[in-house]
This record gives C-alpha cells, structure tokens and sequence, in this order.
C-alpha cells in the first residue's frame, strides 16, 4: 500500500516537471545523444519505449530500466523537450537532421541531380539545307555540321586561328621536285561512333558487325575528303579540295579514279595528304567540314547495315562523333541536338558541352523576337533590323543585345552574261547608284562598314581602307548616270524604264529590307526598274549556281579559313563557289553565278597564292579586287558584316568572328539571375 502511494506521488512529481519543463525559460542546450533514426515531425522527437508513452514524449531511445528511472535521470540533467525546443528556435528542424546524418551516413540526404539545361536557338528563317558536311555550303548547315562533328583541326570562333581538333600530331614533309608536298596527320583512336536512340532517349555508341564499338579512324577521314570530290556526289564545296589536293582535280571532272586522290590513311591512327603546291592554306583545308569523317557503312552499306544514300542524313539514320548527337528533325520547324556522353573531355579546342540539349527552331525574325520576348526562345542569331532601334532603348534587351566584327561580306553578284547586266557600263552603273552608307543607317543599323570591295579587311593580306582609301567602287550617283548614259546612247535606248533587272534573294526580313531599299536607289537614280523576288534558302543555293541564275542575286561570303585567298580564289575566281565551271576546272564553261573569266583576274590571284610576302600580296589581291569591282565588275559590294544577335543575360557564351557559326559546346546556361561576364 505504501508502495503504491509512492508510485502515485512519483507519476504526479513526473507530469509537473514535464510540464514546468515546457514552459520554463529557454535554457542551454545538453547535446542530444545519438539515435539509430531520428525522426522529425513536431519540435519533439517521439521515443519508442515498451510502457506506456507519457502526454510529454522524450528522444531517448526506449531501455529496459524503469521509466521512472529514466525520467527523472533525464530531469536531473535537463528536460529533453526543453533540448528539442531550444534546437527548434535556434536552428532549422533541417539542421538537427544534418548533424544525425554527419553521425549516421545511413540517414544521409541525396544530393539533387544537375539541371537539365536545354538551349533555345533561332538558327535561320527557312529549313536548314543538309547535315551532310560533304555537299555542305551555307552558314546554318555548318552550324549544326561542327557541333555534330569535328575536324582534323578546328578554328576558334573568337580569333579564327586553326587548333588541334581529331589531330594530336602534324609533320610537314618536304616538298618534291614536282612542287607537290605531303602533310602526316597523327590522329586521336578514342572517339567512338554515336547515335541517339529514340527508344532509350540516349546517345549510344555505335557497334559494328562484330559487336565491338566502331571508333573514327584515319580511313573515315580518307572516305570522306575523296567523296568530297566525287563527281557522282557533286559537292558545290569540292573546290575547297580539287584546289588543292593532289588528283582531285582530275577526279572530280571525270577524269581520273578515286585511288588517284593524294590521300590515304596508312593506319587507324594515320592519315597522310598530298597538296599541290608549299601554300599556309595547307594549314587549315583539314579543318574545313567538307574533311570531316563520314560513316562508309551507313551511306554505303556493310554486311550488317543497310546503305542509306542520301537518307543518311535524316534523324533515325545519322550516326556522328562529336560534341552533340542529332536527337530530331522536324524539317521546316526544328532541329535537336543533345549532348554527345561519349566525347573525349581533354580535347582543348572543342571541350565536353555543359548545355545538355540545342533546340535550333527555324522562324521568321518578327516571330523568333516574339519568341524570344515571350520567354520561348534564348537566342536569335539574327536580331530583326526593323526592330534594332526598339531593341536598342530598351533597357533589358539592349543588355542582351550583341554586336562584333565578323568576317563576312554582303553583296550583290551579277550573272553577266544575262540581258543588260552583260555590258560592264550597266553593271557599273548599278553599283555606283548604291548608297551603302544609308543601307546601313536606316536599314542594318548593326555598326556595317561600307564595302568598297569583296575581301573582308582583317583577313590576312586583304587591303584595308587605312592602306588603300581610294580602292573599290563608292557611292557616285553622277557616274552612276554618266555609266548608264553612255549604255544607252549606244544601244539607241531612249527610256531607261526599258532596262528592267531581276534582283532575286533568299527569303528573309532583313534581305528583302535591303533589296527593296536598292531598288528604290536604282529608280530613283537611274531610273531603272528592278523586279525583287526570293526563295526558300535550299532552293536558292541550286538557283544561282545553275544557268537559271538571275540578273542581280544576292550572297553574304563568310571566311572559311582567314587569308584573302578564300574571297579571292576559292569564292570569285573561276571555278570557285559562286563561279562554277562545268567539271571545276579554272577557264571551262561557266555553269551557274557570276558566269564570268577574266585571265588577268586569274592571273594576280594565282601570283598572291604562292608568294611568300604577305605585303606583296596585299598589292596583288589589291590589283585583283579593282578587277573584279570596277573594272570588269562582277559583283556590288555592299557592307562587310557585323554580327547582331540577341542571348539571354543568363547564358555564358563566346562570340564568334566566323559569320554566325557559334561553339555551343563552349557555352553555359546560369541560374537565373546570373549575369555572363562579358557581352
């Protein structure tokens, strides 16, 4: 009976402390043992005990000595829910879960993946012509050609220098009696095959008929420089090869055979090319996309692979090796790239991507700038010039808003063999009637310079204006007049509305702006009528490389490699891009662009090309331009770019020089709220 009383007068003594206890002052806090598993859910930690749990729960662990014992030895040193209260004012209930996990790994909190981050592009207004590095020509099938694969070498967007790419070595051998010298490239063996597969989502290895993961080798990049000049593929970039490759001339009109073409691959890792001629272009051709590796067993088949032809290059069917995997092709709407797993990460000059997805959307200007307002797009390569003065004061888009040098000319080509344009007086005319300053003050608006000629000032032995102010061809409405006058008391033509010009251009905002603005200067300064028309840019590109070229077409011409020789030679001189001969030969039937042969022309480029003197160069290509601009003028040069594009604030970047082609493996997307150091 006692007994009992006792444990009564205890129970009671019990509960008042617990409940003095809660209401007390705040008092230090007594570190809290260790449990196995805390849990928590209020400021106190509910115990598991085997009597009876009282209304106050402790966070002791449940032991076999009575609860009384327990109590009041947790009493004497402090009232565990005062502990728990006290941890809870001071320190986040996250805090004392922490300090359970440092002691306990068992109860550690995983750490939360990496964003996904994904990178919205306006990368051109109509469909991208091809992926297809071999018959590539144009800026947005070169955008996504780098990103997917990679060169023997690879130029820096920033300076245009040429670096190691696939290449880990060069030796340069000595040139043979013929002139001919051969170059040996050690490449890397690492660089597997890919594939995305819609299935799994994932970028795959790709595997060969033995099972084994197919790498790039030397003999992809042998397979792929001589279908380059294949006849049967008719690339419209094999000059960058026939030009300089031992026996791809000759190849490529028919005339020789495959295994003529001065390069072979002696190993895996080897890969050695003979060039015509100890030029410094040598150095770079390897880097150019019409070298990258191609697959041999996709396009043409294996025992294991059905060819492909020119399905290959679809989204279900191309298999790549660099930075990114082709993930979708919605031709007309879209083009996603994701990240390559597989790339090597200590290749210095192309790093591993940060960014895990490249959607490329194709859109009109107005509807990319909408777009990207909207918060549906993050960049625009081309920032719309009817909007730039908005952009320009508003104070979020100017700071997203970029504008830097890029290597590139705009300008009007003529075919001068089509009706009127084929007399060098009209041309003349057309071009002196051009006021290049106001094209760029109430039209551009991007910081153009106004192109007296076609080799871009800053490309190694171009003339620059400081050196040669008075070369090329200037706004002169007067000799515009006195050029057509002359024309026209010759051919008896009283009103010069009689001379009617087509000036066609590929579809976008900012060409039509500058052709209609031409075309009102023609009529308003000569008096001429100019018909302005456009295509879809892959139709387009087959326009004016073909006898249907029109009178007046318009052409932007971006460096490939920095050197005056790529506008000069492999662009205007016969056989080039935009003067392309029947079987690519210099002097044989024109077959589409300029349409035009000038031996004296030919003769100062090819001069330029061997000398070794870069300011006897300069005077060469100088004497070459006023040729081609004001003497024999095939050509209206208009400005030399600036590159204008608007990014979000938040996406790290580099800026390109090379004409809208930009290194998205270099860049990142910040949190939001992060500023890119630089714009």
């Amino acid at each position: 009976m006692r007994s009992k009383k006792l444990f009564v007068l205890l129970s009671v003594m019990l509960i008042l402390s617990v409940v003095l206890a809660s209401c007390s002052p705040k008092a230090t806090p007594t570190p809290v043992p260790p449990t196995e598993a805390p849990v928590v859910e209020e400021p106190t930690v509910a115990p598991t005990v085997e009597e009876p749990a009282t209304e106050e729960p402790t966070e002791e662990a449940a032991v076999e000595a009575p609860v009384a014992e327990v109590v009041e030895e947790a009493a004497a040193e402090e009232p565990v829910a005062a502990v728990v209260e006290e941890e809870v004012a001071e320190e986040p209930v996250a805090a004392v879960t922490e300090e359970a996990a440092a002691e306990e790994p068992v109860a550690a909190v995983a750490e939360e993946p990496a964003p996904y981050k994904i990178l919205t592009w306006n990368i051109a207004e109509t469909d991208i012509p091809t992926i297809d590095p071999t018959i590539s020509t144009d800026t947005s099938s070169n955008q996504v050609g780098q990103s997917i694969y990679a060169g023997i070498y690879n130029q820096n967007e920033e300076t245009a220098e040429f670096e190691n790419g696939v290449a880990i070595d060069t030796v340069k051998g000595e040139v043979a009696e013929d002139g001919t010298i051969t170059y040996t490239y050690t490449l890397r063996t690492d660089i597997p095959w890919v594939r995305y597969n819609a299935e799994t989502g994932a970028v795959e290895e790709v595997l060969g008929c033995d099972d084994e993961v197919r790498y790039v080798t030397a003999y992809d990049f042998e397979y792929a420089i001589k279908r380059t000049a294949d006849p049967l593929v008719a690339s419209d970039y094999a000059f960058m090869i026939t030009g300089y490759v031992v026996g791809a001339a000759d190849y490529f009109a028919g005339e020789g055979e495959r295994d003529d073409v001065a390069v072979k691959a002696t190993d895996d890792a080897t890969l050695e090319i003979t060039y015509l001629r100890d030029l410094a272009t040598n150095t770079m051709i390897p880097g150019l996309w019409v070298t990258y590796a191609v697959p041999p067993w996709v396009i043409e088949g294996d025992e294991c692979t059905e060819a492909m032809a020119d399905r290959w290059v679809e989204a279900e069917n191309v298999q790549t090796y660099g930075p990114y995997a082709v993930k979708e092709w919605v031709h007309d709407d879209h083009l996603v790239m994701v990240k390559n797993p597989f790339w090597p990460t200590d290749i210095a000059a192309i790093p591993a991507s940060k960014i895990d997805e490249i959607d490329l959307q194709i859109l009109s200007q107005s509807a990319a700038l909408a777009e990207y307002e909207a918060g549906n797009l993050m960049g625009l390569i081309q920032a719309p010039v009817a909007e730039l003065d908005r952009i320009k004061a508003d104070p979020v888009l100017s700071k997203e808003l970029s504008i830097g040098p890029s290597f590139c000319t705009y300008f009007y080509g003529f075919n001068t063999t089509a009706e009127f344009v084929d007399d060098v007086r009209v041309r003349r005319a057309l071009s002196y009637a051009v006021d290049r300053q106001s094209v760029i003050d109430n039209v551009t608006k991007g910081g153009q310079e106004p192109a007296q000629w076609f080799s871009r000032p800053g490309l190694l032995a171009s003339p620059t204006v400081e050196e040669y102010p008075d070369l090329g061809i200037k706004y002169d409405p007067e000799k515009a007049k006195a050029e057509l006058q002359d024309y026209m008391d010759e051919k008896g033509i009283e009103d010069p509305a009689e001379i009617t010009v087509e000036l066609m251009f590929n579809t976008n905002e900012s060409h039509e702006k500058i052709a209609v603005a031409i075309q009102q200067m023609w009529k308003d300064t000569l008096g001429i009528n100019a018909l302005v028309q456009n295509q879809e840019w892959a139709v387009y590109l087959k326009t004016i490389r073909s006898e249907a070229t029109p009178q007046v077409w318009r052409l932007g011409w971006c460096q490939d490699y920095p050197d005056a020789a790529n506008f000069l030679d492999d662009q205007l001189s016969s056989g080039g891009s935009s003067n392309p001969t029947v079987d690519g030969k210099p002097g044989s039937t024109p077959e589409g662009g300029f349409m035009w042969y000038n031996q004296e022309f030919e003769d100062l480029v090819n001069e330029a090309l061997v000398e070794p003197d870069t300011a006897k160069r300069t005077e060469l290509y100088a004497e070459a331009e006023n040729i081609a601009i004001v003497e024999d003028p095939v050509m209206i040069p208009i400005y030399w770019y600036t590159s204008v594009e608007l990014s979000k604030i938040n996406i790290e970047r580099t800026f390109s020089v090379m004409g809208g082609k930009e290194t998205f493996n270099k860049w990142d997307i910040l949190p939001e709220g992060e500023e890119r150091a630089a714009n």
